[in-house]
């Protein structure tokens, strides 16, 4: 099918999708859910393919469990879409009203965006979680995955599309893209006259093309180059599972901790607890000159006896660069700074983090005050584990993903976020003087 006559397609149903009451909506979103379970054989079997090809291809495991699926990650999904049918709808919400001098009563509402396109990388649940967010909140979806997934999306877009033709009688509320050609993608992007936003979900190479060749709006999801800061202040013992989740819990996230900030007053003592933690699972540590010579002194003093895992942390300690400090890993590997006061620390995560979510560990009032308010992040925390950003942490229920920009939605995006809203005006056969 043509991109020019999927966006027709796609426009018509939104215009539908207007219409539909949330009993209507939830129904369907239901009813797409149990699909998802009945057809879980097929999917599966078309994500073996994929899985197949990303292994002979010699995809990072990290990336390949980011698109692995397996009855429990269907059911999740199916789940997913049953959360979303159970959140309030935000279509016609209103926002506010006030009655003019004149007469004239404005009420401020929120109304559903129209036609959304997303494109994204290797996950293929995001092919559900987006389909039942961009549905709820009233509006019509063209996604395009990656070449990777191709197999896995279209089997799961095809469970859905066969559940709204049953509810709705309309499946072109749900259309996947399914060339995986770069020209196409390029076409896809300039398709404004049909497509109101934009939602690119991947890598920085990915959200880099669309923001430069989108004549679309767009709405930026980051990558996740998140930050842990400890500060003098900490508490060692509650700062090392903190940092050993938000690293290893699961590295193929965008919420993983990629970069870890040290206060050099506590560097000895924090790698002395946290480099036994972190050696069952090889993490590879890029650290400054501070933190080689404090690993170097630990392998031949308190960790001369060690074990193999930790041996090879201690002499395997790379000097960290600056690409290092700014780069998603993705990965066993996480960059190590160590500063002189909050305020280093501070400059440091603003100048290579990506806005997704940094957080301190401490127990200063006054120094977690400082890096709540001057660290610019979309999620900022506070004694927590960088992992919790996510839709449904956040009771959002699934998240299109998160926004790391400024404009009209930041963090994980959820039903609110997908919506845009228009004022009514009412008054007595008012006509302008």
């Amino acid at each position: 099918m043509k991109l020019q006559e999927m966006g027709h397609r796609a426009k018509e149903a939104a215009y539908q999708l207007q219409k539909l009451s949330t009993s209507d909506k939830n129904e369907a979103l239901i009813n797409a859910a149990r699909a998802l379970i009945n057809d879980c054989a097929g999917i599966l079997k078309a994500n073996a393919k994929d899985i197949t090809a990303a292994e002979a291809a010699g995809m990072h495991p990290g990336l390949v469990d980011r698109l692995r699926l397996d009855e429990a990650r269907v059911k999740s999904m199916a789940d997913g879409l049953k959360e979303i049918a159970a959140l309030s709808d935000p279509v016609g919400e209103e926002l506010e009203s006030f009655i003019r001098p004149n007469g004239l009563n404005i009420k401020k509402v929120r109304v559903p965006m129209g036609v959304i396109g997303i494109i994204y990388e290797s996950r293929p649940n995001v092919t559900a979680d987006a389909f039942g967010l961009c549905f709820k909140a009233g509006n019509a979806v063209i996604l395009k995955g990656g070449r990777d997934a191709i197999n896995s999306n279209k089997a799961i877009a095809n469970s859905l599309r066969e559940a709204l033709a049953d509810c709705i009688n309309n499946p072109n509320a749900l259309q996947l893209i399914e060339s995986t050609e770069r020209e196409v993608t390029n076409e896809f992007m300039k398709l404004n006259r049909f497509v109101d936003v934009l939602i690119p979900r991947g890598g920085a190479g990915l959200i880099k093309a669309v923001v430069e060749n989108s004549t679309i709006p767009v709405i930026e999801t980051g990558t996740g180059n998140c930050h842990i800061y400890v500060d003098e202040s900490a508490d060692l013992s509650k700062a090392v599972p903190i940092i050993v989740n938000a690293k290893t819990q699961r590295i193929g996230v965008c919420n993983s901790c990629e970069s870890l900030v040290v206060h050099k007053n506590i560097l000895n003592a924090l790698m002395m607890e946290l480099i036994p933690a972190l050696a069952p699972f090889n993490v590879e540590l890029r650290g400054d000159e501070a933190c080689m010579n404090t690993l170097a002194a630990l392998a031949v003093d308190a960790f001369k006896d060690a074990g193999d895992n930790m041996k090879k942390m201690l002499t395997d300690v790379v000097r960290a660069t600056e690409d290092d400090y700014a780069e998603e890993f993705l990965d066993y590997i996480m960059s190590v700074k160590t500063v002189s006061n909050i305020n280093k620390a501070i400059s440091h995560i603003n100048l290579y983090n990506t806005k997704h979510s940094d957080a301190i560990i401490a127990e200063d009032k006054a120094v977690i005050e400082c890096f709540k308010n001057e660290v610019d992040a979309a999620c900022v925390y506070i004694n927590t584990s960088t992992r919790f950003t996510d839709g449904f942490e956040f009771g959002f229920g699934a998240e299109i993903g998160i926004s790391t920009q400024k404009l009209h939605a930041r963090g994980p995006m959820g039903l609110k976020e997908l919506t845009s809203y228009k004022y009514t005006i009412e008054s007595d056969y008012l006509c302008r003087p």
